[in-house]
């Protein structure tokens, strides 16, 4: 042992304290080293696409829609239909132009490369019809459940529910 290191002397110390005779460096099985390598680029990835999805959901509520080509694909598709880029532009265009104050609020996030999942809240007032519903400018609070499959660092597919009944609860 390298008496002069005293993390390694920290270490040996305190593996020492309860009764185990690893001594030190451990030399990890190649098996297990590749296990681990693997468990730390997925979770690389893990936090890469979160951080993409950040980004996204900044580009929408800023309505950046310059930006939105760096996180979309020119084929995504939303709940199965092609879009194209254009489309999927023009339907959150559609939306912001409906519900002013629209924005994107992450409640719960789970990604499992390629695809990530969310809840989004929302706390707004839609103008006129929202799902047709009249709701006429009356702040309402509802969550979508979304789920997104990435290319690289680009959304190519989108499935979201939104939870119409709890907005109906709230106009009632």
């Amino acid at each position: 042992m390298n008496e002069s290191c005293p993390v390694t002397k920290a270490r040996h110390d305190s593996l020492a304290s309860v009764g185990t005779n690893v001594a030190f460096p451990v030399r990890v099985p190649p098996i297990q080293f590749y296990e681990l390598a693997f468990q730390r680029k997925e979770t690389v990835l893990i936090r890469q696409l979160a951080d993409i999805y950040r980004a996204y959901l900044d580009c929408l509520n800023r309505q950046a829609w310059d930006e939105l080509g760096h996180f979309v694909d020119n084929e995504i598709q939303h709940n199965g239909r092609l879009l194209r880029i254009s489309g999927y532009r023009e339907m959150l265009v559609k939306d912001f132009e409906d519900i002013p104050n629209l924005q994107f609020n992450i409640q719960l996030l789970v990604c499992e490369p390629p695809r990530l999942a969310a809840r989004l809240s929302f706390n707004c007032s839609p103008k006129g019809e929202f799902l047709g519903l009249s709701v006429n400018g009356q702040q309402v609070s509802f969550t979508e459940n979304v789920f997104y499959e990435f290319v690289g660092s680009k959304i190519v597919s989108v499935w979201s529910v939104i939870d119409k009944s709890a907005i109906e609860a709230q106009l009632s």
